[in-house]
């Protein structure tokens, strides 16, 4: 784990707001990991606010909601800020703010509630793991091993992102009432939240929070990780191979939690999401409301005018986001932030040969030799990369960071996993 320059000074104060509603939205058909949703809708349909509009018969999948009321314009290619490319609904909005569409459920009706329709009702929400994994969260509650313990990551130790902060700020007891429901749905006990201690207010709110266990932990990236919260909260490491439930822990982002409580209490499906912008091009940075679909260039331009023209565009974090080709890419149910960096931050340096300094194997969190990954993925020993454990990497990017010789570690370890997904 190493320390970064954390940069959350420029939105960390910043008071969430409503971004104005979108004349269009482009809601890729993925956004999940799993199976790609097929179309329920046509060219030319009305929908209205949070109908389904794609879903698909799969064991491992969410479906897609319509985030605006309007006409369907299109189904057609369209940038991925993760793929690159993906089939998305068009949208193009009435303009229309009625959300009385949501069918509320009072406390009575809640207290019935099975722990099978829990996950029925986040199952039908398209609630998916908002930390950046995108895993279907209804799978996750439904774990095939007995869990005992339940983490919520309140860490978000990635630099320059301060959404789930805000989050937790502005919404704790909605967030402690969605901590209840997954712990009624997973039948457990023992519940701890993990938080960073740069989040002095975070922590204040949660310490009032009863039946929930506070752990502040360091500022050290990535504390946010699932194999760095449970080693640093329990104690436990995850055998390599292994996923948290092996040993009785399921791990949550408070961005998911909120979402639960959001389905449940107001039957309100995952439309819309925070969003942080920021960076040293932004004028006005800030934490967003935004309806998923939306396309990052209107935030942009919410946040404007800029400081100077951003030489990147990463969606996400410095150390795990994604860098953009094109400011149409929409926001999807991963999106957590957005950063522009100038030419100065963003600058590409040259790679050089690597000098055995094991710098990477020291700083790698999960105890891996990214150099031999990197080294073997570069004359495609797939057989060996594997061996080496590519598949453990948590591409948490350190290993690129770290290396004084500037190797492309993180690159070739993913084209690694990915030829052995083959």
């Amino acid at each position: 784990m190493v320390r970064l320059a954390e940069n959350k000074h420029y939105s960390e104060n910043k008071a969430t707001e409503k971004l104005p509603l979108p004349a269009k939205v482009y809601l890729p058909l993925i956004q999940h990991l799993g199976k790609v949703c097929n179309p329920e809708v046509k060219v030319g349909d009305t929908v209205s606010l949070s109908q389904r509009i794609a879903g698909i018969q799969a064991n491992v999948y969410a479906p897609i909601h319509a985030s605006i009321s309007g006409k369907v314009a299109a189904i057609q290619d369209w940038p991925h800020p993760v793929l690159g490319r993906a089939k998305a609904i068009v949208i193009e909005g009435d303009g229309r703010l009625d959300q009385s569409v949501f069918s509320r459920r009072n406390q009575q009706e809640i207290d019935k509630l099975s722990v099978q329709d829990l996950r029925q009702i986040v199952l039908d929400a398209g609630i998916v793991g908002m930390g950046g994994a995108s895993f279907p969260t209804h799978i996750k509650l439904n774990p095939p091993k007995p869990v005992d313990t339940l983490i919520i990551n309140g860490a978000e130790c990635e630099p320059y992102l301060t959404s789930d902060a805000r989050l937790m700020l502005e919404k704790t007891s909605e967030i402690s009432v969605g901590i209840a429901l997954v712990a009624r749905c997973l039948g457990v006990k023992k519940v701890y939240i993990g938080i960073e201690d740069n989040k002095p207010e975070a922590i204040r709110v949660f310490s009032k929070i009863s039946g929930i266990e506070l752990k502040v932990l360091k500022s050290d990236y990535p504390q946010g990780g699932e194999k760095q919260l449970i080693r640093n909260i329990l104690g436990k490491e995850i055998p390599r191979g292994k996923l948290p439930f092996d040993i009785g822990v399921l791990v949550q982002n408070v961005a998911t939690i909120y979402a639960i409580y959001e389905a449940v209490y107001k039957g309100k499906p995952l439309i819309e999401r925070i969003v942080t912008v920021t960076g040293s091009c932004v004028e006005k940075p800030k934490n967003l409301w935004v309806r998923l679909g939306t396309p990052i260039k209107n935030l942009i331009e919410f946040c404007g005018p800029l400081k100077e023209e951003p030489a990147k565009i990463i969606i996400g974090g410095p150390m795990m986001g994604i860098a953009q080709y094109t400011d149409q890419v929409p926001v999807i149910k991963s999106s957590g932030g957005i950063l522009l960096m100038n030419k100065k931050e963003a600058k590409i340096l040259d790679e050089d040969p690597c000098i055995r300094c094991a710098a990477c194997v020291r700083g790698c969190p999960v105890g891996l030799m990214p150099c031999q990954i990197n080294l073997a993925s570069e004359r495609a020993f797939w057989n060996l990369t594997k061996e080496y454990g590519a598949g453990d990497c948590i591409e948490c990017g350190i290993c690129n960071y770290v290396c004084p010789s500037n190797r492309r570690l993180l690159q070739t370890i993913k084209r690694a996993k990915l030829e052995a997904a083959k």
